[in-house]
């Protein structure tokens, strides 16, 4: 993670040299959509529009879709949980998610859609999850089939550079730490005899290893419900073709 922020900073750097070197004036245009052409290698399906309130002001709002697929970054999440028996109970859960965020932008550069600038925002997430629970029981490995929804409201900023390819399409490329909330509850069906019970009950403890998230559960004969609530800290980023009108 570290080293991709170092190679987007580098980027953006180098983003407003050539801008401020060699990009037309893109004053004319009060509007402008996006596409972040990043997010299409995780999925995800990004899509901006920006509205010029001052010559270096604009307010804008993204929406985000993903179809349910595996965990992204499932390396990272491995080491982020500092259990095996943890991570292999969810390393094959399946997530979908949207999510709206709107910003403001404040550019530092001639004009508005061009230059360096920073844009403060806020996102509302959902996330809907399903997939195998695996769990031991004298019987062996068992599988609970688990599935909800889960939110997140955060808070963050943005830094970011945009510069004219021609005087009506832009890149823009941005990164930014963000900052929240998490509250979910997923549930499953399945009978359960004593042993399996509390053989679930031991593999759902193993999630109180997951950073910042607190689980509860409630384990009987006929499945299981697990709450989630806790902390929600990101980095949110991207590099997005701009097109202006």
């Amino acid at each position: 993670m570290k080293q991709i922020l170092s190679k987007l900073l580098i980027l953006m750097a180098l983003v407003s040299t050539v801008n401020f070197a060699f990009g037309q004036d893109s004053g004319s245009y009060k509007n402008q959509v996006k596409i972040n052409v990043a997010a299409l290698a995780l999925k995800n399906f990004s899509f901006q529009y920006q509205r010029a309130v001052t010559g270096k002001i604009a307010v804008g709002l993204s929406l985000r879709t993903a179809p349910k697929s595996t965990l992204p970054f499932q390396g990272s999440i491995e080491s982020l949980i500092d259990d095996a028996d943890a991570y292999n109970s969810i390393k094959n859960f399946k997530t979908g998610n949207f999510s709206i965020t709107p910003e403001v932008r404040f550019y530092f550069g001639e004009s508005v859609f061009k230059g360096f600038y920073v844009a403060p925002f806020a996102s509302y997430s959902t996330y809907n999850a399903s997939g195998p629970f695996t769990f031991s029981s004298s019987a062996g490995k068992l599988d609970m089939p688990l599935s909800g929804d889960i939110k997140t409201v955060t808070g963050g900023i943005f830094i970011g550079s945009q510069f004219n390819l021609t005087s009506r399409i832009g890149l823009d490329i941005y990164i930014g730490p963000n900052y929240g909330s998490l509250d979910g509850t997923v549930s499953g069906n399945r009978t359960l005899n004593a042993d399996e019970q509390n053989g679930l009950r031991d593999g759902l403890s193993d999630l109180d290893d997951i950073p910042m998230i607190k689980s509860t559960y409630t384990v009987n004969g006929n499945g299981a419900t697990l709450d989630l609530k806790g902390n929600w800290p990101g980095l949110r980023g991207g590099i997005a073709v701009a097109f202006k009108f």
